[in-house]
């Protein structure tokens, strides 16, 4: 497969129907999925001592962003939430809080100690 092929498959494949679905509709109030995608495409191409050599590829991403709502005139964008990522930034958060307090609490042993001597 020749690189310019792979990266016109690419540009078809991100296309704006990737980032917004289908809207659905009920009582009244339209939904509209949204989404972030990213991609990429690249390839290459040479001469080898027993003839031609190439390669191409591409690959593509996408995450929920959200959704927005049509309640009549009024539209409105709800931000979907990455559980992982919540619990990821928690952990951390935890980590050095308790690297923090261990700090502390070693200090003020040591300060203890100085002052009981």
């Amino acid at each position: 497969m020749d690189a310019q092929r792979t990266i016109e498959q690419a540009r078809d494949t991100l296309t704006v129907k990737r980032v917004f679905g289908d809207p659905y509709e009920k009582n009244g109030i339209t939904v509209i999925p949204v989404a972030k995608v990213q991609g990429g495409a690249g390839g290459g191409g040479g001469e080898a001592p027993d003839g031609k050599g190439g390669g191409s590829g591409f690959g593509v991403a996408a995450r929920p962003a959200g959704v927005f709502i049509v309640r009549g005139d009024e539209v409105t964008f709800r931000p979907a939430i990455d559980v992982n990522k919540v619990i990821v930034g928690a952990q951390a958060v935890a980590i050095v809080a308790l690297l923090v307090f261990r700090s502390l609490w070693k200090s003020r042993q040591k300060t203890r100690r100085a002052l009981a001597d």
